[in-house]
């Protein structure tokens, strides 16, 4: 299993990314997919995770409303979006694969499969 995160970079408070991760190896859309983060010197941190249709996504409370997480399993794709960027999301995003296909967890322990990680800084 490959998972393999880009679209990080810097951009201003109040700016938009998109984060992509491409999955190879598994069979992309028979599960849960997320994104975790962990910026320097802080634990690592659930930001959302999407069941494997898409149709369900769940969120933590500092992105809601910003960030809106989505899959193209037909190109074994999953995506992020994140838009209205604070300084305190700079951080390293990773891509996840889950243990289950639906009740998606925001525990670390419920997923099996971990990219490297794109670095996202929000900075004037």
């Amino acid at each position: 299993v490959q998972l393999v995160e880009s679209g990080g970079g810097l951009a201003q408070p109040g700016g938009s990314l998109r984060l992509s991760c491409a999955a190879s190896g598994l069979t992309f859309g028979s599960d849960c997919m997320g994104w975790f983060r962990q910026a320097p010197g802080k634990e690592r941190e659930f930001v959302a995770t999407i069941s494997w249709s898409g149709g369900t996504t769940y969120y933590a409370d500092s992105v809601k409303g910003r960030f809106t997480i989505s899959r193209d399993n037909a190109r074994n794709t999953l995506f992020l979006q994140m838009n209205n960027l604070k300084p305190e999301d700079t951080a390293l995003y990773s891509c996840v694969k889950g243990k289950r296909s639906y009740y998606c967890s925001q525990e670390r322990i419920e997923y099996d499969y971990w990219g490297q990680g794109t670095q996202v800084t929000v900075s004037s």
